[in-house]
């Protein structure tokens, strides 16, 4: 059943956007399960285990969980889902045509360095774009065992459980997450630097898991640069069904059409768990 109450950012959660058939949507939510429980046995039989540690080109690390969980993901959308198409940051585009009405979008350890330091702070990320715009997110813990499903028109839950973000109208007292201050430069460096004087508590190294934190109502603000599409597209409809706002430093809506040519371009992302603390954010940073 489609809840229609109202939501803290002002959204009723019926008008979040969904055009097919709702048990259609109940039938991707069950593959989208799937997926992370086939990539949560993957992920736990790596954990603070030893194994090689390569260097993608950009210098990030990857490891064999990471590609296995990706490929688990992958066989199961093949199986249940073959006209579907797949966007895995491991293996990029995977489908016969150049576009397609729905899309995956697969983060199998978003936070790699959070994983291979035996950290269980990162997650793994499933979004199911629907003519580019997210119809389900997935944030998933495998390690501590916490699933965080947002799904258009509904209210996001917990481990089934319905969540919601706190009200924090301030940001003198707002508790801040980013996952590292070294990553951001120029004037990335300097807009973050603005928010993190004035907030009350700044706090690092949570990756995806602060989103998640945020949608449950532990912190308030998210910021973060240079993120790409999966690290972003499945944390939308989590926040936002649990009442919070996500949008790109001008206050803009994150969107990434997804194709075998549509370049992996880089986002700055703000996400915030009540809609004046979001506008106090964005007036601080003063991206232009």
């Amino acid at each position: 059943m489609i809840s229609t109450s109202a939501l803290s950012n002002g959204v009723q959660t019926d008008e979040l956007g969904f055009n097919g058939d709702h048990s259609e949507l109940d039938r991707f939510a069950d593959v989208a399960n799937k997926l992370a429980d086939a990539a949560g046995e993957v992920i736990r039989k790596y954990f603070r285990k030893s194994f090689d540690i390569l260097d993608k080109e950009d210098l990030s690390p990857v490891t064999i969980a990471d590609q296995a969980a990706e490929e688990s993901m992958i066989a199961l959308i093949l199986e249940n889902l073959p006209t579907h198409a797949i966007y895995g940051e491991e293996n990029g585009w995977r489908c016969k045509e150049k576009f397609a009405d729905y899309v995956w979008v697969l983060d199998p350890i978003d936070g790699t360095k959070s994983f291979i330091t035996g950290k269980p702070l990162f997650g793994t990320l499933i979004a199911l774009l629907h003519k580019g715009k997210p119809i389900l997110g997935i944030i998933d813990q495998p390690v501590l065992r916490e699933r965080w499903i947002g799904i258009t028109g509904k209210r996001t839950t917990l481990n089934g459980e319905e969540v919601s973000t706190r009200n924090c109208s301030k940001l003198s007292q707002a508790y801040l997450y980013t996952t590292s201050p070294h990553l951001f430069s120029g004037e990335a460096e300097v807009a973050f630097a603005r928010v993190r004087s004035k907030v009350k508590v700044p706090l690092y190294g949570c990756d995806c898991y602060a989103y998640a934190l945020l949608a449950s109502g532990y912190v308030d603000l998210v910021i973060e640069s240079g993120l790409k599409p999966y690290d972003f597209l499945s944390l939308i409809l989590v926040i936002e069904g649990a009442g919070g706002v996500i949008t790109d430093w001008k206050g803009n809506q994150l969107n990434w059409e997804a194709s075998s040519d549509t370049p992996v371009t880089s986002f700055n992302v703000l996400a915030a768990g009540d809609k004046q603390l979001h506008q106090q954010a964005l007036d601080s940073l003063q991206w232009q």
